[in-house]
């Protein structure tokens, strides 16, 4: 048996508008444990070796908590040596039981770091003509961890970009911006966050014009174009394919160089926040921006358009 996805004849609306994005994760992600300074006036590390860095709470002694100010709310209600928290590792659940740590300053401590959820700004690619959105081009992580978030639900939201951080050799650029967290303002609903990015539905309309998908059979090295919001306006800059790696799945199949004079002037070249703007070359699209190279802000990667589509 052979399943195909036809895809050749595809058409999108690019987008390369600048995006909030708000996620709320699928449990509390474990970030690493730490030391507490017991009542008794001894040091402890309760959680060590009991949970890792990667694992997420999902419940305290068969309750769900979906909040830290929960977690901590039936930690120091708790009245035993030890308390039991639903864990998800490597996507299968277990129980465990953590030490209870009466501290210093008369709080309950586990002894752990979680995080909750996370915000940032990216780049919304494209819409399809059936209402669905791809975005980024690469996975939402974890700051701390390099983890790959699972999400319980997000939004994406308009964002009024505030300024624009230049990018150098060893320090990456930054669009700064205010997320307009309002239902008026709401764009989308994130449904997979993926290593080839994040995508969903949208649930507003938009005014750009559908055109043709490019697949990488028909990238060619040479001149293309990158839409990007770095004020009030998206605009479109100018860019060179450099390298079309066409046997790569991941999102590292183009290798770009910003050419264009008025961005270079304003960015520095590419910055963190512009992951995600469409890519587009003889009126197809056939990618999106996706990392910057550390050492030379000017240049890039880019992911094929069929990859950030085919993870929907």
């Amino acid at each position: 048996k052979v399943s195909v996805d036809a895809i050749e004849d595809m058409e999108v609306m690019p987008c390369g508008q600048a995006i909030g994005i708000n996620i709320e994760m699928d449990g509390l992600l474990v970030l690493g444990t730490g030391k507490v300074n017991g009542a008794d006036g001894t040091v402890y590390e309760p959680a060590y070796q009991i949970l890792q860095t990667g694992d997420y709470i999902t419940g305290v002694d068969g309750k769900k908590v979906s909040s830290i100010d929960e977690l901590q709310h039936h930690i120091n209600l708790c009245k035993k040596d030890s308390i039991t928290l639903d864990v998800r590792r490597n996507n299968e659940e277990s129980s465990v039981n953590v030490p209870v740590i009466r501290c210093d300053d008369n709080n309950n401590r586990i002894g752990v770091w979680v995080r909750e959820d996370t915000q940032g700004i990216g780049t919304l690619t494209c819409i399809t003509k059936d209402g669905l959105f791809a975005a980024l081009g690469h996975g939402i992580t974890d700051t701390d961890t390099g983890l790959l978030l699972k999400i319980k639900k997000g939004e994406i939201y308009n964002t009024e970009v505030i300024k624009i951080v230049k990018g150098t050799a060893g320090n990456p650029g930054e669009i700064m911006g205010m997320i307009l967290e309002s239902e008026s303002e709401k764009i989308g609903d994130i449904e997979k966050n993926t290593p080839l990015g994040i995508t969903g539905t949208v649930v507003t309309d938009f005014p750009y014009t559908f055109i043709p998908i490019g697949l990488r059979k028909d990238i060619r090295t040479g001149p293309a174009s990158i839409l990007c919001q770095l004020g009030d306006d998206i605009r479109e800059y100018d860019i060179n394919i450099d390298e079309v790696w066409i046997g790569r799945n991941d999102n590292k199949g183009i290798v770009l160089s910003i050419t264009d004079k008025k961005l270079l002037e304003k960015s520095g070249g590419i910055i963190q926040g512009m992951s995600g703007s469409p890519i587009i070359q003889n009126g197809k699209v056939i990618g999106a921006v996706t990392h910057v190279f550390v050492n030379d802000p000017t240049r890039g990667y880019g992911i094929f358009i069929e990859n950030m589509l085919g993870s929907r």
